[in-house]
């Protein structure tokens, strides 16, 4: 081992998985003289490259001699020529509450995060089951209410959900499927243990991204993917449809995507899915109900639809049935859904099934409706509605993250260690007025992974998004996932809309030392 990474190693901050601005030069030389900087470093945190004795992990060591063989300024020109992929094909979100500019390409890091498939199994089985468990949840709160009776759950806490829908009592769906299609957002703590942080079921987004992002990968690194046996992503699109299919009403179903349209901050997922499955966009223009069944306007004339994938929330789909000022909806769409002239992928009021209200008593559907113990876990949760976890959560609230219930994109939420005091005293007053609002859990060291930042590669917090696909005959899940990364410096949100950013997710077999 070189003087100049002995240096490196010596200097290099905790946080930090490669050294700060002022070790570039170093850094630059050590990479070029091929040196193995990643051995036997140490950090604070489960490290997804390196164990807890420094030593890279066995599936990492092709990844650590790629980096090694890398300069800052290859690894920026990389990134780089990512962020003019995602600028070209107009990958975009919007972050409504910027007035500069609300829309944004995604922050891309080349540095894949890298798992080993017997992990991955582990997880996706957990989520087959956390799924399963859901969606009977759903049915059956919608028609006999078995897990209310049985006061395994609050009935109050159900029925009073503002996303409960009572249209949809008594109305039995095929397969008693209500969630097709379903993000489950998956973290590891300081011990490499997997948690379920949250659950996804109405309308889950970034699948796109994990899509465009191997791209990316086959794109600009064959030389690293060369040295693993990679798993495969890009047959999603070809699998939603046949779920989507699956869960239609008739034979050969004319599908289509319905857009709140371009304005949306995940209008591009949805013309890319659309394009993919080789399937419509539509908007609420395009469609319209007769004698309850739904039509799509074309050149040739109308064209009855069976499948209706919505990303459209549950308020705004049908202004006779919800929100009567929508313009975004279709009238008398729920008229023909109830009749069962058209399927309507997620179906209406999944969302009181990831409310994070709801989230603790996952590991009692599983239970309940399976038989069986949770593959995964949950982030111990407190709710603030019950009054001895109110108390709790005010006199440890610096410790906690606290979150809106409803919440989502990492808008109204506190992260105690890291507030301030006024930020503290802001919130107390919020759960004290309205504590049903709000549930608080304990500060989780998320994982980090190897991230180029403008401090060159440093470690940075992360979660993984893995979707599953859900029909009456089967459930689909890609070996991979949407891998997001808080890139400011101790975060541990990763939404974009708060400064994160995504990595391609690598499922690969395991590689023997």
């Amino acid at each position: 081992m070189s003087n100049h990474t002995k240096l490196i190693k010596e200097n290099i901050m905790h946080e930090d998985i490669l050294p700060t601005t002022s070790t570039h030069s170093l850094l630059s030389e050590a990479l070029q003289s091929g040196h193995q900087l990643f051995s036997q470093m140490k950090s604070h945190f489960f490290n997804e490259m390196i164990d807890q004795d420094g030593h890279t992990r066995s599936h990492s060591k092709h990844l650590e001699a790629w980096l090694t063989n890398k300069t800052l300024t290859e690894l920026e020109a990389l990134n780089e020529a990512a962020r003019q992929h995602f600028l070209y094909e107009g990958i975009t979100f919007t972050v409504y509450s910027d007035d500069a500019g609300t829309e944004r390409t995604i922050p891309f890091d080349v540095i894949p995060r890298i798992i080993e498939k017997k992990q991955w199994d582990v997880m996706a089985k957990g989520c087959e089951q956390r799924v399963k468990a859901l969606n009977y949840f759903l049915a059956d709160i919608y028609s006999q209410q078995n897990i209310l009776n049985e006061a395994i759950i609050p009935a109050e806490q159900v029925l009073t959900h503002e996303s409960f829908q009572p249209c949809m009592m008594n109305f039995d769906l095929k397969g008693k499927i209500y969630s097709q299609i379903s993000g489950i957002d998956i973290i590891r703590d300081r011990t490499g243990g997997f948690y379920v942080l949250e659950d996804n079921l109405r309308t889950p987004s970034g699948v796109s991204y994990m899509l465009e992002g191997r791209k990316i990968s086959e794109t600009l690194l064959p030389d690293l993917i060369q040295n693993y046996k990679l798993h495969g992503i890009e047959q999603y699109p070809q699998l939603l449809r046949e779920i989507l299919e699956e869960n239609a009403l008739v034979d050969q179903p004319m599908i289509v995507v319905l857009t709140p349209g371009r304005f949306n901050s995940a209008y591009y997922e949805h013309a890319f899915l659309a394009r993919e499955m080789g399937v419509p966009l539509v908007s609420n223009r395009d469609l319209f109900v007769e004698n309850d069944y739904v039509y799509l306007r074309t050149m040739r004339g109308k064209q009855r639809v069976d499948v209706i994938y919505r990303r459209i929330d549950d308020d705004f789909i049908d202004p006779l049935a919800f929100r009567h000022d929508s313009t975004l909806g279709v009238a008398g769409l729920m008229s023909a859904y109830r009749r069962k002239n058209v399927v309507i992928a997620n179906a209406p009021g999944t969302g009181v099934a990831d409310d994070k209200s709801i989230y603790p008593y996952v590991d009692n559907m599983i239970e309940f409706y399976l038989g069986e113990k949770p593959i995964l876990n949950n982030v111990p949760t407190y709710q603030c509605r019950k009054a001895d976890d109110l108390d709790y959560v005010l006199n440890n609230i610096e410790k906690l993250v606290v979150k809106e219930a409803q919440g989502s994109g990492g808008y109204g939420m506190l992260i105690g260690p890291k507030a301030s005091a006024e930020e503290i005293d802001d919130f107390k007053q919020k759960l004290q007025f309205k504590p049903q609002y709000y549930i608080a859990q304990p500060t989780i060291e998320l994982s980090v992974s190897p991230t180029l930042t403008d401090k060159g590669v440093c470690e940075r917090h992360i979660d993984l998004r893995p979707f599953v696909l859900s029909s009456p005959f089967s459930t689909k899940i890609v070996p991979g996932g949407l891998t997001r990364v808080a890139l400011n410096e101790g975060s541990l949100v990763v939404n974009s809309s708060q400064g994160g950013g995504i990595k391609d997710t690598w499922i690969v077999e395991s590689i023997h030392s």
